[in-house]
């Protein structure tokens, strides 16, 4: 849902409106605050189980990287901006975010080591307009779990079924690799991650 908002706006201006202890979500996509549905069950469900699962990997290993209740992802563009499902930032490379500190803000695609999206009715964002969006600005890594086989036949397939899409950067572009039922995920980020696609489907089960 469109908000009542001017056009142009950026997100310094979003940060300035958004509504205290709101319980939605938005994005800015050309300058136009758009309310985002609320995540239902599965979906949280999801991306919880995720959010626990490579937290565990990360101390197991000891890595430099941490999961923030909140992040926004700006891209090149101040008319855009987003907040993934679930993002795994690189504390090292925060220390040339400009508006991390203040805003909870990243510009540069190597604070980001992982992005994951869990698709919703509106599928087409995270299958193309965020794709685009996050692989212009240099992200390592995107996961697109789409646990219903909602997304087009172009990027699962047909007959259409429950797929995990890697996204991983090579020589500034995406590679795709994709994973659906016993299959285990093939992640540059965390390759030793012990996790198949219908897991995390059935988050867990």
């Amino acid at each position: 849902m469109r908000l009542g908002i001017p056009r142009n706006t950026r997100w310094e201006d979003v940060n300035a409106w958004y509504p205290e202890n709101s319980l939605c979500r938005y994005k800015l996509h050309n300058g136009v605050i758009i309310e985002m549905p609320k995540p239902k069950g599965k979906h949280s469900e999801i991306a919880g189980f995720l959010k626990g699962r490579l937290f565990l990997e990360i101390e197991r290993l000891q890595l430099a990287y941490f999961i923030p209740r909140e992040c926004l992802i700006q891209p090149i563009s101040d008319e855009s901006g987003y907040e993934p499902d679930v993002i795994v930032l690189n504390r090292q490379a925060l220390k040339l975010e400009p508006r991390w500190d203040a805003e909870s803000i990243i510009t540069q695609g190597k604070s980001a080591s992982l992005v994951v999206e869990v698709v919703s009715t509106n599928w087409s964002d995270d299958y193309a307009l965020k794709l685009e969006e996050y692989e212009s600005i240099g992200i390592a890594e995107y996961w697109i779990v789409d646990y219903l086989g909602l997304g087009g036949r172009r990027y699962i397939g047909n007959p259409k079924q429950p797929t995990l899409s890697v996204y991983q950067l090579v020589e500034g572009e995406y590679q795709v690799s994709q994973f659906r039922g016993d299959e285990c995920i093939q992640s540059p980020t965390f390759p030793d991650l012990n996790l198949t696609a219908q897991r995390i489907f059935g988050t867990g089960i």
